[in-house]
């Protein structure tokens, strides 16, 4: 018997309880680890409300952890227990004390990376690798937006942008939030509750705007986005925070510069062994050339019983950069 967090309805983050579980055995190709420590992600959030509702209840939640092997299925042969491991494209269900993981979605995490490390980077390592070096390869000197920036998916990004020579214009929510994504490397901030967006963005390009927006706010940004960019600029939407892009007039591309829009996810770049070990090995070996640092306040690690509570401060916006749940 293991413990893990469920979930017998959508809603707030009042219907997440703590339960006893009976973990199956792993199947053939799958790996039975044992979670030392678990990310949270914003996409956690959306599945738990119904913004992308789950096939059945009750639910496991969370896609993300770090820990160790501790079985595995009989087709299995690149892991063996006692392994580190660490996984982000997981069934649901990684809320919890054990996990059973395709042996597909499992990389092995490098001893110079602790568990704490992994979880907290995996998927938004992932995702900022897949944004800035496949939906749109930023190259030196190249001055972009990119929305959130003191966020958990924003400061891996503030600080790849730096590795790349890139001048990563980032929007935040507070002056102490600005400070935060400025030492982790972003060129220069935008506060959104004080300045206008697209004004301060074509005031720090010298009127020239920028070739690449990546937004994971959604809604509340979706237009300030489109007026930030140049002629035949593309726009990354990856987010909802605030809420999703509906009713969009197509031809206000057309009439904003003849603009391209992409909706990518993690599932539609990393889709094979290859492309994970790839995608894998360039966040790792950033981490490791300490070009990525990743430190998690100890004030946004929850115990995995206080769930309820982890959510409760991550929709507050009150968080900076990664947080976990440690069972």
């Amino acid at each position: 018997m293991a413990k893990r967090i469920q979930f017998n309805q959508h809603g707030g983050p009042e219907v997440l309880q703590w339960v006893d579980f009976e973990l199956a055995d792993p199947a053939e190709n799958e790996v039975q680890v044992e979670n030392k420590a678990i990310g949270i992600n914003y996409i956690d959030t959306y599945v738990r409300s119904g913004l992308y509702p789950v096939a059945a209840f009750p639910s496991g939640l969370g896609t993300e952890a770090a820990g160790v092997v501790k079985r595995v299925g009989s087709g299995v042969t690149r892991f063996k227990p006692g392994d580190r491991v660490v996984y982000c494209q997981a069934a649901l269900g990684a809320y919890s004390e054990m996990h059973n993981v395709a042996e597909e979605r499992l990389v092995i995490l490098p001893e110079s990376i602790s568990f704490e490390q992994g979880a907290a980077s995996f998927l938004k390592g992932l995702t900022v690798q897949y944004l800035l070096r496949q939906t749109y390869k930023v190259k030196a000197d190249e001055i972009f937006l990119f929305h959130a920036a003191a966020g958990g998916v924003g400061l891996i990004a503030c600080q790849w942008a730096k590795a790349l020579g890139a001048h990563l214009i980032g929007t935040v929510g507070s002056a102490e939030k600005a400070q935060i994504a400025k030492n982790a490397g972003a060129w220069a901030t935008i506060n959104y509750r004080e300045e206008n967006i697209a004004q301060r963005v074509s005031e720090l390009t010298d009127g020239e705007k920028v070739a690449v927006v990546y937004d994971s706010v959604g809604k509340d940004t979706w237009e300030p986005s489109l007026d930030s960019l140049r002629r035949h600029g593309l726009m990354v939407s990856f987010g909802n925070a605030s809420g999703p892009v509906t009713g969009v007039d197509l031809g206000i591309l057309n009439k904003k510069g003849s603009l391209f829009v992409t909706r990518p996810s993690l599932f539609g770049y990393i889709t094979n062994r290859q492309e994970l070990d790839n995608a894998s090995n360039e966040l790792f070996s950033l981490i490791a050339s300490r070009a990525i640092q990743l430190k998690v306040p100890e004030a946004q690690k929850f115990a995995l019983s206080d769930a309820v509570r982890a959510h409760q401060v991550l929709e507050s916006r009150a968080t900076q950069g990664s947080s976990l749940l440690i069972p």
